[in-house]
């Protein structure tokens, strides 16, 4: 499923359309509507630099045991 967004809204935003997917990725995140991981995939950046730029924001990162055994999966791949 993709998601159109109209010019306008992000033109009333007053932020970059780059800006703007971050600021809704994070929101989501924040929310608990997705993952640490989904949302790095989404702004197509390292977990690490996603988490790294909520800790810049002051924002925590809620880190569940599913995440926790995605992570050593990965280390083990």
């Amino acid at each position: 499923m993709s998601l159109a967004v109209l010019d306008d809204i992000i033109e009333a935003s007053g932020l970059p359309e780059r800006e703007f997917l971050l600021e809704i990725v994070i929101m989501l995140f924040q929310r608990d509507k997705i993952s640490l991981g989904k949302a790095s995939e989404l702004l197509g950046m390292h977990r690490m630099q996603f988490q790294k730029l909520l800790a810049d924001r002051g924002i925590c990162v809620h880190y569940d045991v599913a995440e926790f055994q995605e992570d050593l999966k990965t280390l083990q791949e």
